[in-house]
């Protein structure tokens, strides 16, 4: 028997900690009886339901994707703007996006419905690193990278790089590699615009032991067995 939180979270609700707060409010029920115990565990053949709504475990899915900018990372837009969801083939499980990129930026994406191994690959406590490659206006100093690394202040706090490395001049602008731990709203674009230095291109080229080698912008696959049993070994290295 699983505790009820995992059990919502393999039922792709959500991470632990938001089926945890679904538990509390009073929404679920197991076999018609209301649960709001976080200790409460559930057996497979126990009708699980969220607000009166059946709830039934479905089998995992992992997907890597290239998404090009101009898409967008949400399972629904009011504007009908692409969706980077769009970009694999047709599956029965709702997936969601793993670190989301903005409209702007592209690369690596991770699409599951695996909750609990989303919530550990992206919360910033766990640590796991995604690098980027960026294109900034400019030539960053010395100074500005060491500024990267001691962290700068967002509204949201102190945020800092773990690794920054100047690759080659393009024209006026430079490229970059920069490996972040956070996942924060357009947290690059923002660190290097209190530098001074305008992001003109951002791509996303790993998340954790996920590359994007060769995988073509626009394009999607499935995780190979041993991307997964290592992205797994991370998360729960992470924990």
């Amino acid at each position: 028997m699983d505790r009820l939180n995992k059990f919502l979270a393999h039922a792709g609700l959500g991470s632990r900690r938001h089926c945890e707060s679904l538990i509390r409010g009073g929404r679920v029920s197991i076999d018609g009886k209301v649960v709001t115990d976080l200790a409460t565990r559930v057996d497979p053949q126990q009708e699980v339901k969220l607000d009166g709504e059946p709830i039934h475990t479905e089998k995992f899915v992992y997907w890597l994707v290239n998404k090009p900018r101009g898409y967008l990372c949400t399972n629904h837009d009011p504007s009908r703007r692409p969706l980077a969801i769009d970009l694999v083939p047709q599956i029965s499980q709702r997936v969601y996006t793993v670190g989301r990129l903005d409209e702007d930026s592209e690369g690596l994406l991770l699409l599951t419905n695996d909750g609990d191994l989303a919530n550990r690959l992206m919360h910033p406590r766990y640590g796991v690193e995604k690098a980027y490659l960026v294109l900034v206006a400019g030539n960053p100093s010395p100074e500005d990278l060491k500024k990267l690394l001691d962290g700068v202040y967002l509204a949201e706090g102190h945020v800092k790089a773990r690794n920054v490395k100047r690759l080659k001049r393009q024209g006026n602008s430079t490229w970059m590699r920069i490996v972040l731990s956070e996942g924060k709203n357009r947290e690059i674009r923002r660190m290097l615009a209190k530098l001074d230095h305008k992001v003109l291109r951002l791509k996303r080229m790993e998340i954790g032991p996920l590359e994007i080698g060769n995988l073509k912008p626009g394009k999607s696959r499935p995780l190979s067995l041993t991307e997964l049993k290592n992205l797994k070994r991370l998360a729960d290295h992470a924990t």
